[in-house]
């Protein structure tokens, strides 16, 4: 599999992150804030906030709190204020890694940011060290159980999908950014659950990892998703599965 696929499987497969609902709440709430704050509150003409809206509900989170956090987006309701910060770093080998933070306080976090970096073999950059190595697309992973890839590539492509990738178990769908959610809601129609299914900045080629320095980036990763203003983080990497494994 690729780096990017094998890391959220890899992920998913440890429970570590998403398991936690708490922090999974805060970070599905702060994105429905921004999302609401940017685009509106009307969930049928945003669609980012449409997303993070599925996304809370799939979660479980109560339509109380998800209706509390669009209203304090839109300022209908007072709250806290949050602005979105992207930091680019790299870590061990010289790996790309994006990641995406909303914050209510810049300092705090960019110093906390900086400390999860070096800790753990790599180390902040500047604003635009890495971007230019990453796509943004949308991102669809799905298990090669689910369809044929005739049959899959024929209703992604159908759909406005740019390239489908054979990933051994899984296959991925990449689309442009305006076309995810019509891509997503065609391959939902056809009764497959994704198993991932994100807009994301994706590595134009990935920096091969083994022994110490994967083990080094699995740790920079899981640490930098375990940050609470963190949303989303980005990486070029590729480790064996073994590596992932023992990781």
């Amino acid at each position: 599999m690729s780096g990017h696929s094998k890391w959220h499987s890899i992920k998913h497969k440890k429970g570590a992150l998403d398991a936690k609902r708490g922090k999974l709440f805060t970070k599905l709430i702060k994105e429905i804030q921004v999302a609401a704050r940017t685009g509106g509150g009307d969930v049928n003409a945003n669609a980012r906030l449409r997303k993070a809206v599925s996304d809370a509900k799939g979660a479980n989170m109560p339509n109380d709190t998800i209706d509390r956090a669009i209203r304090r987006g839109t300022g209908a309701e007072e709250g806290v204020s949050y602005e979105e910060i992207v930091y680019e770093g790299y870590g061990p080998s010289g790996v790309a890694v994006m990641v995406d933070v909303v914050t209510d306080n810049r300092n705090r976090t960019v110093a906390e940011i900086r400390h999860i970096f070096s800790k753990n073999g790599g180390n902040l950059g500047t604003s635009g060290a890495v971007r230019h190595m990453f796509d943004k697309k949308g991102y669809i992973v799905v298990s090669k159980a689910d369809k044929s890839e005739d049959d899959l590539l024929e209703l992604v492509l159908d759909a406005g999908a740019d390239d489908l990738r054979d990933d051994e178990d899984n296959y991925e769908i990449l689309t442009a950014p305006e076309n995810f959610e019509a891509v997503l809601t065609a391959v939902k129609g056809a009764g497959i659950e994704p198993q991932v299914a994100e807009v994301e900045m994706i590595p134009q080629n990935y920096v091969k990892l083994e022994g110490q320095d994967a083990r080094l980036m699995l740790k920079l990763m899981e640490a930098l998703e375990d940050h609470d203003d963190v949303q989303k983080v980005s990486a070029n990497f590729d480790i064996s599965e073994i590596d992932m494994a023992t990781a």
